[in-house]
């Protein structure tokens, strides 16, 4: 299979001067996670909604004085994106795709963009259908993170750990999930315009042996409980990576968290299965 067998055309595409408010409203509508960034007919960049998620850092000054919405999309860009031929083979897309860590890849016919490839589109692919691991033969270790983590902790462990968080509670049982997707498409602006506040409070020991209390901890604009997505969707470590596939497709969703007997063991992640195709 190549390119064309599986691209998405024609493609939603936003100009460099287009705010970011319009290109992630543009995302929702459609359901996209990229967009091109044309200029008539040249390709000028891409956003994603990496892009957007990685910069709602509260720590920012920059986004402070300006909201992120009201930027334009030439800023968070990533100009010169890689492109590819419509004849170019699902192994070698997988491939481009892991090693480059992107996405989706424009493809260019003639100087002209005619479709896009993204990871979604090869889940679709007969490739997929051709694999017979199991779960646990390529799942991740879990990365966690405390339902009143703040955001900015959010994102430096999301960045770090490319893309995925599990929500715990207190006692380490599951509680949520956090993905690029909840941080670029966050509202993080309250209907004043101003970001939101609220106390955090943990349970806590005075002592070793004393008694648990409440103690306020942090005034924050976001946590962990605020972003994540849940019910979460789970996988048994023993089942085939066929009916993995299946949940995420019929759900809409590109990681499954792998529960044993209630227990969390690990994350099964789109980019895991991409790999085998890339072998």
């Amino acid at each position: 299979m190549r390119a064309i067998d599986v691209m998405a055309s024609p493609v939603y595409v936003v100009a460099p001067g287009d705010n970011v408010a319009y290109a992630r409203n543009l995302m929702l509508k459609h359901r996209v996670s990229r967009l091109p960034v044309m200029e008539g007919d040249e390709l000028r960049g891409i956003l994603t909604k990496k892009d957007i998620a990685y910069r709602l850092r509260q720590t920012e000054p920059m986004w402070r004085r300006r909201p992120i919405d009201r930027i334009p999309v030439s800023i968070l860009m990533a100009p010169e994106p890689i492109t590819i031929a419509p004849e170019t083979s699902i192994r070698d897309i997988a491939a481009i795709m892991l090693d480059r860590d992107i996405s989706g890849i424009p493809v260019v016919n003639e100087g002209k963009v005619s479709g896009i490839v993204t990871k979604l589109d090869l889940m679709r692919s007969a490739h997929i259908r051709g694999l017979t691991a199991k779960v646990d033969e390529i799942m991740e270790d879990a990365v966690t993170v405390n339902r009143y983590h703040s955001l900015d902790h959010i994102i430096d462990t999301i960045k770090g750990k490319n893309d995925k968080l599990i929500v715990v509670n207190d006692n380490g049982s599951l509680a949520g999930i956090i993905t690029e997707s909840n941080l670029a498409f966050y509202e993080y602006l309250d209907e004043r315009m101003n970001l939101p506040k609220k106390d955090v409070t943990h349970l806590r020991k005075e002592g070793p042996a004393g008694q648990k209390r409440f103690r306020y901890v942090v005034e924050v604009s976001a946590v962990a409980e605020d972003i994540m997505s849940r019910p979460v969707i789970t996988v048994s470590p023993d089942a085939s990576l066929q009916d993995a596939v299946g949940l995420m497709l019929e759900h809409q969703i590109n990681s499954l968290v792998v529960v044993e007997n209630g227990d969390i063991r690990g994350m099964l992640k789109r980019d895991d299965i991409i790999k085998e195709v890339a072998k």
